[in-house]
Formats: structure tokens, sequence, C-alpha cells
């Protein structure tokens, strides 16, 4: 299996649908799905009726799980989307942005 090139906690550029061009923290990464949920990105609503957990109802916002092929690692350097290599620094694999040429983690 390869490296993930993007992970929790990265910063994640939006490439297409309705949320192009929205930047926004990944929250979790489904590898085998092929999906990540990003924070604020990709929200759905449902329509809760009231229960006893929840007695008000209404509505439920949730970031909504999205194809990781939608996204890119942002630059550190300036927040564009940019690819990724891996590199080996100081007998470390690190992950390098391929634009800048900044290491973006380690």
């Amino acid at each position: 299996m390869a490296a993930a090139k993007i992970k929790k906690g990265d910063t994640v550029v939006v490439l297409s649908g309705k949320d192009k061009g929205n930047t926004g923290t990944v929250q979790k990464v489904m590898p085998k799905e092929g999906k990540i949920v990003v924070e604020g990105v990709n929200v759905a609503t449902r329509h809760r009726k009231p229960s006893q957990q929840n007695p008000q109802g209404g509505l439920d916002r949730f970031a909504a799980p999205m194809s990781i092929g939608k996204v890119a690692i942002a630059d550190p350097k300036d927040g564009k989307p940019t690819r990724v290599r891996f590199e080996q620094k100081d007998g470390k694999k690190v992950r390098v942005a391929v634009k800048s040429g900044e290491t973006i983690d380690g």
C-alpha cells in the first residue's frame, strides 16, 4: 500500500464541485473508500424529528465525506493547491510540496 499523501489535520483546497476553491482542515481520511471529510466543506443537512435525546428537533448540519481526488494539499507558503512528493531528510521520510519545495511535516 502506498504512503498517505493527505493525512488528518492537513489543510486542503477543494479542486472541483460546489465548494471549489474553499479551504478546510481534514477531520477524517477513509483510504479504503477513497473518501475524506473536510471541516466546513460539503456540508449536508438532515431534518431531525424531536426525540428524547433532542427534544427540540430541527436541522442537523454536518460535513459529509467527499472523494479524495477532489482535494489537494494547500502549499504552506501561499495556500494554493500543490502536489506532494516524498523525500528523505535526516533519515526520515517527509512530505514535500512540489510547487514550493517546503516541507509539509516533520
